[in-house]
């Protein structure tokens, strides 16, 4: 069965590609369906600081000198997110060969994330972007403020926190790990460790 399209939709997946078309350096690719919303390639990110676990406070300006793939997901539980997640924690050797650290985030509380990342085993940070709800997505430009959750999104940032590359995935497709892959490697003087 063919999923319907809205015109919406249509519209920015052909804005897509032709922004994909026409832009000179993959450094400067913002892609998905909805791209106009999220903080574009070059801008820097903001900083936040938002907890791992009860009392556990982590900065994103914690993880400067060293490239960044920040991860929102809409949730720990559901179907997708857990697939996503689960590829993400499987190839994590791969993005540490680039000295990238995998930060996932959502609206979800601690306690949740807790319980998600002892059960599926879960080996890099999930950050609990529960309160203020929604402020560090929202900074991003990728919350859902009629559905309460963040989009399915993936920054990559350079080793100064500037966005490299950016993707906002439909809210059920897991985007996997190729583009996080060729975001890495468009980052100067960045070569995966052999």
């Amino acid at each position: 069965m063919r999923k319907q399209v809205s015109g919406t939709d249509h519209f920015r997946t052909l804005f897509g590609v032709w922004l994909k078309s026409n832009m000179n350096t993959p450094q400067n690719l913002q892609t998905g369906p909805n791209p106009l919303t999220a903080l574009l390639p070059g801008e820097q990110a903001p900083n936040f600081t938002i907890n791992m676990a009860p009392g556990v406070p982590v900065s994103l300006n914690s993880f400067l000198g060293k490239p960044v793939i920040l991860a929102f997901y809409p949730a720990d539980w559901s179907p997708v997110c857990s697939d996503q997640m689960a590829v993400y924690n499987e190839i994590l050797p791969e993005f540490e060969k680039y000295g990238a650290q995998l930060i996932g985030i959502s609206v979800d509380g601690v306690w949740c994330h807790q319980a998600f990342a002892e059960i599926r085993n879960i080996r890099f940070p999930l950050l609990s972007d529960f309160e203020p709800k929604g402020a560090v997505a929202k900074s991003f430009g990728v919350f859902r403020t009629e559905d309460g959750f963040c989009e399915r999104a993936l920054f990559v940032l350079d080793a100064n926190g500037k966005v490299v590359w950016s993707h906002v995935s439909q809210i059920d497709v897991n985007p996997g790990a190729d583009m996080i892959f060729g975001a890495l490697d468009t980052i100067p003087q960045l070569e995966p460790v052999r």
